[in-house]
């Protein structure tokens, strides 16, 4: 999913909103299991019980202000994105499983198809980073592509880093130094609640993304920066409040675009196919 334009660019206090109104109003409307849109109403009584000016929300005349109709067009696009485009891309153990195997039939890949960490019956291929990489490979062609970067991402200038992410990411094209792209992938298909370990995956993602904006904005180097996640439980059915927080990152800049579940499969071909026209002119010059 690329970001909508209309949201790119709004200042760091308008997020500031968004993330306290939703915080205090709730991501979802649990009994429906979607995700929820803030009326006028809750959000002036938000800001009225945070101590904030609920006027800065609707006026004495209880109209909206600009702020609150910038706040509601955005929460309605956030829910119905989520709703009604990421929900049934998800996918659960057994359909990416099912993918994984048509498509490894299909491409015949040599590159990598890394096992998940699970033991006993569980124990299988990685199937959503497995897809990726296929995926990669397929229309990467003649291109290098680290599928398992075991070092950290630097950029460099003039024969001396310039600089160096302060996590590892999941994948690089064409290497992790001076690469054109870079991806986390978050595949959790058999966790059995949202846990630590899953929302600390968010914010490392968060954490390098607010370092390659630095980069673009200081040096104007532009590092393509992709998540992809995976796991309708996970996901769905317990983090739909980190599906919210992942989509205000990517409107925030953070990250250039994700991809959800079964988009990897549609999606990531033609991205691709950017990457591999870019490297070409790179080589060139």
């Amino acid at each position: 999913m690329q970001p909508d334009s209309k949201f790119l660019n709004k200042p760091l206090d308008f997020w500031a909103c968004v993330r306290t109104v939703s915080q205090e109003v709730g991501y979802t409307v649990r009994q429906k299991k979607i995700i929820k849109v803030p009326t006028l109403e809750e959000m002036a009584t938000a800001f009225n019980s945070l101590g904030l000016d609920p006027q800065r929300i609707q006026n004495r005349s209880d109209e909206p202000t600009k702020l609150a109709f910038e706040l509601n067009e955005y929460f309605v696009y956030r829910a119905n994105v989520l709703n009604q485009v990421v929900e049934p891309l998800l996918m659960n153990a057994e359909e990416a499983k099912k993918e994984f195997r048509k498509l490894k039939k299909r491409l015949k890949p040599k590159c990598p198809l890394p096992m998940n960490k699970q033991k006993g019956s569980k124990k299988a291929e990685a199937f959503f980073t497995c897809i990726i990489n296929m995926m990669i490979e397929a229309n990467a062609h003649d291109c290098l592509c680290d599928y398992d970067p075991r070092k950290l991402t630097t950029v460099t200038k003039d024969g001396a880093p310039l600089r160096t992410l302060a996590r590892r990411v999941d994948g690089a094209f064409p290497a992790v130094v001076n690469p054109i792209a870079i991806w986390e992938i978050k595949e959790y298909y058999y966790t059995t609640t949202f846990g630590s370990r899953v929302a600390d995956g968010v914010y490392e993602t968060l954490l390098n993304g607010m370092e390659l904006q630095e980069l673009r904005i200081n040096e104007a180097v532009d590092v393509k920066h992709y998540l992809m996640i995976d796991s309708h439980f996970t996901w769905w059915e317990c983090g739909k409040s980190y599906l919210c927080r992942i989509v205000d990152m990517m409107h925030m800049g953070f990250v250039d675009e994700v991809f959800f579940g079964k988009e990897v499969i549609t999606r990531l071909p033609l991205v691709v196919a950017e990457w591999r026209k870019k490297a070409k002119k790179i080589k060139k010059a």
